[in-house]
């Protein structure tokens, strides 16, 4: 049989006595923060700067930007005077602009467009791929046609 004074010494942590003036170290506001109400410091919302005017209101036109934009991008453009590079009565295609570097590989998921530029188109060509009005008039003139 253990007799008392052989028993391990079982020391319990003191709790800390808060409020007992500031030389304690636990004094003044006790670990509580300070100021405002203390229900208050749950609820403060996520958008809170401190008081200074909010994000979304300093960039009002940001709040609403993209929400009714179209996911479908736009097809690539290119002016008409690139299209010398290629020789009389040869078919133009996104696949063959491609090939020959004009337009990078995402052409072929969203398409070429043709517009008006500065110079002159002076071959006859089968282009297969959209085109402006004026340029479907300018690649007619110079003896080729339009198919799409």
């Amino acid at each position: 049989m253990k007799s008392i004074h052989t028993l391990p010494k079982i020391k319990m942590q003191s709790r800390k006595r808060l409020g007992r003036g500031t030389g304690s170290g636990l004094g003044a506001k006790s670990t509580r923060g300070t100021k405002r109400h203390q229900h208050a410091k749950e609820k403060i919302p996520l958008f809170f700067e401190g008081g200074q005017n909010k994000l979304t209101k300093k960039l009002p036109l940001l709040r609403g930007k993209g929400k009714n934009k179209s996911y479908f991008k736009k097809p690539l453009i290119i002016h008409h005077d690139v299209l010398n590079i290629f020789s009389n009565n040869m078919e133009v295609t996104v696949d063959a602009l491609i090939l020959k570097k004009i337009v990078d590989d995402e052409a072929s998921r969203f398409g070429v467009k043709i517009i008006k530029g500065n110079g002159k188109l002076d071959r006859a060509l089968t282009v297969k791929m959209q085109a402006s009005n004026s340029v479907r008039v300018i690649i007619e003139k110079a003896g080729g046609k339009v198919l799409l």
